[in-house]
């Protein structure tokens, strides 16, 4: 070799041991010490979350030595590569995801400018692509040391998960804290999972609660996993630990579309598309105030009984998640007659509201079954505003345009018949079991409106002529309300069939900027 050569090799090397002590910089994150702090709280660090959200061997990462420029209070003096925030791509079982991952072993994960810089890359190239987007939060908040420029860069990740919205799923972890401004990220995000006892979500801490309020409460009371997916619906699932949230995150995943041109994924299985359920034909009680489990009908439906339901512990009333039929993602809406009769109410129109936006967004068909009594009376539900709440449901499957097929199976009464996908809001095909009863009210109180006066043997004669005349489904289907009165063993096969000739249904709405949604 020449000595010219030689050099050229020398510094090849010299540059090859600086990137890979840089690299191993970069992997050690704030350091061993505080690694084994992590753990000890029973958390995984941030590279060790994506190995267990990724596919063996996918991530590939981009940004690992990008510094922060912070110039006051000593910072230049603590630089480490990464700067809190591991970024990149990686598969979920072959298929492309974006993710960044928040390291709290630097900084504590809080965001700095250059922080914020590394995930609205990955967020811009997702964007890009038509890639969806997970976030791993664990992050103290803004990086104070660099003030007003942190608060510019949690800005920037907002206006990204915005742009992004209804282009490409966005899915948030939160393995940590994730308070003040950081909240706002994933609100505004399409799914949040959680983690109990070690993750909490809040605008302003306990201590500042406390001295504004006087009120005493814990992180995990104030904004704890428990606390947001049963009271304020803020996140979605509460997880047991890390490893949970991640499997589940992955099984999850598989659901959703890469975006909003992609269609949904689809799957092999071996469930026949006509296979009959007898079961289902004796599962609605005689009484018609005896409850049953809506979610058995949806297990028998759809493919294998997979339903991965959202929202579980928040709003029973109303059951919403995703399915497959032919192996074909599917988002289903259903009313809970275990859980207040299944009534509508403030809290399931606005849970309901949303998934059905996000299915509508992702060109995700829906499914839904029907057997609701009313919108729930009284004077907390009108004070709280039900009506406006009430119409947010209403709007979102008005203007929803993929396949809308629906089930009754029992109760459609009132205003909660039109809101819960009829007909008459463009409902693709509206199937009624022959134990549906489609009415304004039921028989008792119609009659007590049509008959005033009458005694009480009077009003039951009454009462047995409404329920004989109108508890069933057929003067809706005589007026085409209902497009067919099926047997409930059947109900896959007629989904399955309804799928199959919408799947090249096109429908649009007027032109327009956007919508105004009852907010």
């Amino acid at each position: 070799m020449t000595p010219l050569g030689a050099k050229k090799g020398d510094r090849m090397s010299a540059n090859i041991a600086e990137m890979e002590k840089r690299r191993e910089a970069a992997h050690m994150g704030g350091g061993q010490r505080r690694i084994d702090a992590q753990h000890a709280k029973g958390k995984l660090t941030a590279r060790e979350r994506l190995e267990v959200l990724l596919d063996e061997g996918s991530f590939e990462e981009v940004d690992a030595y990008v510094e922060h420029n912070c110039v006051d209070f000593g910072m230049p003096e603590t630089t480490i590569p990464g700067d809190g925030v591991v970024t990149g791509s990686g598969t979920i079982n072959g298929r492309l995801v974006f993710v960044f991952s928040q390291d709290f072993t630097v900084f504590g994960g809080a965001v700095s400018e250059r922080h914020a810089m590394k995930i609205c890359k990955i967020m811009d190239t997702a964007l890009k692509v038509g890639a969806p987007v997970i976030g791993l939060n664990d992050s103290g908040g803004a990086r104070i040391q660099e003030g007003v420029a942190s608060l510019g860069g949690y800005a920037e990740i907002f206006q990204r998960n915005v742009n992004a919205s209804g282009v490409v799923p966005q899915l948030s972890l939160i393995m940590g804290p994730c308070a003040g401004g950081a909240v706002y990220s994933p609100a505004m995000t399409d799914f949040i999972f959680m983690v109990k006892d070690s993750s909490y979500m809040f605008v302003t801490g306990p201590d500042v609660v406390k001295t504004v309020t006087n009120e005493v409460v814990t992180q995990e009371e104030l904004g704890g996993a428990v606390t947001h997916t049963t009271k304020t619906s803020v996140a979605d699932l509460a997880c047991e630990n890390d490893i949970e949230a991640l499997l589940l995150a992955r099984e999850f995943f598989d659901y959703l579309p890469l975006s909003n041109q992609s269609g949904v994924p689809e799957r092999p299985t071996s469930d026949a598309w006509d296979r009959l359920e007898p079961s289902l034909d004796t599962l609605i009680p005689a009484s018609a105030a005896q409850p049953y489990d809506m979610h058995e009908v949806i297990r028998k439906v759809v493919d294998e009984g997979d339903f991965f339901e959202i929202q579980p512990k928040h709003a029973g009333n109303i059951l919403i998640g995703f399915g497959r039929i032919e192996g074909k993602t599917v988002g289903i809406v259903a009313n809970q007659p275990l859980v207040l009769a299944g009534v509508l109410d403030i809290n399931s129109s606005k849970k309901a509201a949303r998934f059905v936006r996000f299915c509508d967004a992702f060109e995700i068909p829906i499914v839904t079954f029907v057997d609701v009594p009313g919108f729930l009376p009284g004077t907390a539900q009108e004070h709280n505003g039900i009506i406006k709440h009430g119409a947010k449901l209403l709007f979102a499957y008005a203007e929803a345009t993929v396949p809308k097929i629906t089930v009754i199976t029992r109760k459609a009464y009132g205003g909660a018949y039109d809101v819960m996908a009829s007909k008459h809001l463009r409902g693709d095909l509206n199937y009624a079991w022959p134990t549906a009863e489609i009415a304004v009210m039921g028989a008792k109180g119609a009659v007590e409106i049509i008959f005033r006066g009458l005694s009480t043997e009077e009003q039951a004669v009454k009462t047995k002529e409404y329920e004989d005349r109108f508890a069933n489904p057929f003067v809706a289907a005589s007026k085409g309300f209902v497009d067919e009165v099926i047997h409930p063993h059947s109900t896959r096969r007629r989904i399955a069939l309804g799928l199959r000739k919408l799947r090249n249904k096109s429908l649009e709405n007027p032109w327009k900027k956007h919508d105004n949604i009852p907010l």
